[in-house]
């Protein structure tokens, strides 16, 4: 994503610097060895008379793999580990790689957590609080030259900072979540001399004292509470957020919702004296603040024991016969191949990774699909394209479901999409969306622009989401680069509360991205067949380097009904490598020259 140097938090310089391709930088040490486990096996006695065995059942529960560190505060160079961990994956963009780094309850002392690439840290406790850190959990650009345009693939949770300075800097791009954080004093989201800066995502956090954007061109926080917000440059959205500042979009452009519609908070793991649970938190309806700030968590929790605790060399059909069985799924770090569909057919079933466990599905396979059932979550997991187009990466529900889960819906958090950059990758639809109710609450979903088998044809990759189901509410979507429609909304009475996009850059010319007699496909679409949506703070960007001349009609297409509602809409062209005519449908000012003002529209129709 093109992104601004800031001269002051206030100001932006008008050249644009597009994400390079990091050959050199991609390279990574691989992550130690993992135990590989082959799936069960039937078998039938020669003898025609002999009994047929019964497949042996698998174990819940067991050893969390080498890729999970667990500090308490009595470990011994706990500094020295956490530095080891940074510089394997400070650069490893597309290494293979995967860390999660867990700190039990308890105080610990003058550390820095600097976090690369596929590093998430967390704390083990039941309330951030528990798990107290006097010092920073840091993400900077170092690496890449004070850009933090790429500082992709890494989280922070379920932790109490004080920092050094009095502030933490959390410098990120996308797929980089800072939930259930409570910060004792500011935050920083821009890297050290206030170099381009692309984010990013807040939830069910608490910071004591100011957010610093400065550099970051746009952010979505959710169900929160800050003691303040410096700046905006393109666009801040706020939905639940107790300190939020007010609705005064396009100038500055704040989008400010008082509270979140629905939300369900992600599952985490924590540990209940030595027994590890994860917690499972309850649906909110208009919400606002965080979850854990007055008395007890609300919601359920699991003991480990009913997880099948995947290690990376796992069978698909072993995962499967877990499923069956009636366990849940933690996924360990690491790459996942996949031969066949991980099937959750179970309601409340649990999928949930960590440290950016990987599933790569082979032989043109879709990595995961769900039943039409109540209460699924996934959470916490990377799909990564393979080399055979996938017609899709993944289902939430078969085609035609129309069972209604408003009261348990099934949530999609954390789950993040890549074709191409780590290697060729193929996928028509990367994500769909069949069962109503559905949350997918931050995702990224990425058709590479930069890394290796990266090209207009190379990764191709139709369309990022598309909706089917009524009544889907989307919290936090970014999606980036597709060939086509970036996403598609056939569902009824659907929400979007923050999308951020940018149009592939490398479209070859005008012809490859003709839409009919339309120029180029919108970045979200809502079908000609839907009567109800609503959509706020949401953005297309262009940068159209192959061919700057190319012309692309709106950002935003959508059936031109009162009952289909945009609030705060704002499209760019990035140094005029491409320009917008409209914002929405015919609606808005076009774009122009290379000052990469954002045409806005602040309500439709």
């Amino acid at each position: 994503m093109p992104h601004f140097p800031m001269d002051s938090p206030d100001s932006v310089r008008s050249l644009p610097a597009r994400r390079s391709v990091l050959g050199a930088m991609a390279a990574t040490a691989a992550s130690p060895a993992l135990l590989g486990l082959s799936s069960p096996a039937s078998a039938a006695s020669a003898a025609s008379a002999a009994p047929v065995a019964q497949p042996r059942a698998l174990p819940g529960g067991g050893d969390l793999g080498p890729n999970v560190i667990v500090f308490d505060p009595s470990t011994s160079g706990i500094q020295a580990k956490l530095d080891e961990v940074f510089r394997q994956q400070e650069s490893a963009q597309f290494g293979t790689g995967r860390y999660a780094l867990l700190f039990k309850p308890g105080t610990y002392n003058g550390l820095n957590a600097q976090l690369g690439f596929y590093t998430s840290i967390a704390g083990l406790g039941l309330s951030p609080d528990d798990t107290a850190i006097n010092g920073d959990v840091t993400v900077d650009a170092g690496w890449f030259n004070g850009n933090a345009t790429q500082n992709f693939w890494r989280s922070a949770e379920n932790l109490a900072l004080t920092p050094v300075s009095g502030t933490n800097r959390w410098a990120v791009a996308q797929a980089a979540p800072f939930r259930r954080m409570h910060v004792r004093g500011g935050l920083n989201l821009a890297p050290t001399g206030y170099g381009w800066a692309s984010g990013g995502y807040i939830a069910d956090s608490r910071i004591d004292g100011s957010v610093g954007p400065y550099s970051q061109q746009q952010w979505y926080t959710r169900d929160s509470s800050v003691g303040g917000w410096a700046n905006a440059v393109w666009n801040m959205v706020f939905s639940g957020v107790q300190g939020a500042p007010a609705q005064s979009f396009p100038n500055p452009p704040y989008t400010t919702l008082d509270t979140t519609p629905v939300s369900r908070e992600k599952p985490f793991l924590y540990l209940n004296g030595s027994e590890y649970r994860v917690f499972l938190p309850e649906r909110r309806t208009n919400a606002r603040g965080t979850t854990w700030g007055s008395g007890t968590a609300r919601g359920t929790s699991l003991p480990l024991t009913q997880f099948y605790v995947a290690r990376p060399g796992v069978t698909a059909a072993t995962l499967n016969a877990a499923l069956t069985q009636g366990l849940h799924l933690l996924l360990t770090p690491g790459i996942y191949h996949l031969d066949q569909p991980i099937q959750v057919d179970r309601a409340g079933t649990v999928v949930l990774g960590l440290g950016y466990a990987t599933l790569i599905p082979d032989n043109g396979v879709t990595a995961l699909r769900t039943a039409d059932v109540d209460g699924v979550r996934l959470a916490g997991f990377l799909i990564d394209a393979g080399p055979v187009n996938s017609s899709t990466l993944l289902e939430v529900g078969p085609t035609g479901a129309s069972a209604s889960h408003s009261a348990n819906p099934t949530t999609v958090q954390d789950v993040f999409i890549r074709i191409g950059g780590a290697g060729a990758g193929k996928a028509t639809t990367s994500m769909v969306i069949n069962s109503r109710h559905t949350i997918i609450d931050h995702t990224w979903v990425w058709r590479a622009d930069h890394g290796t088998g990266v090209g207009w044809e190379t990764n191709r990759a139709d369309y990022g989401i598309r909706v089917n189901g009524d009544d889907v509410l989307a919290t936090g979507l970014f999606v980036e680069h597709f060939n086509k429609y970036d996403v598609q909304w056939y569902g009824q009475r659907g929400r979007t509360v923050f999308f951020q996009n940018e149009k592939a850059y490398d479209a070859p010319n005008q012809a490859a991205i003709q839409n009919g007699n339309v120029k180029g496909y919108a970045a979200y679409k809502v079908a000609d067949s839907v009567t109800t949506h609503e959509g706020w703070g949401l953005g297309s960007y262009c940068y159209y380097n192959v061919d700057p001349t190319i012309v692309q009609h709106n950002g935003f297409a959508a059936p031109n009904t009162p009952g289909v509602k945009f609030h705060d809409l704002l499209v760019v062209s990035l140094g005029g490598q491409g320009q917008y005519e409209h914002v929405v449908n015919e609606t808005g000012a076009p774009t122009s020259g290379t000052s990469t003002v954002p045409s806005t529209v602040v309500s439709y129709p």
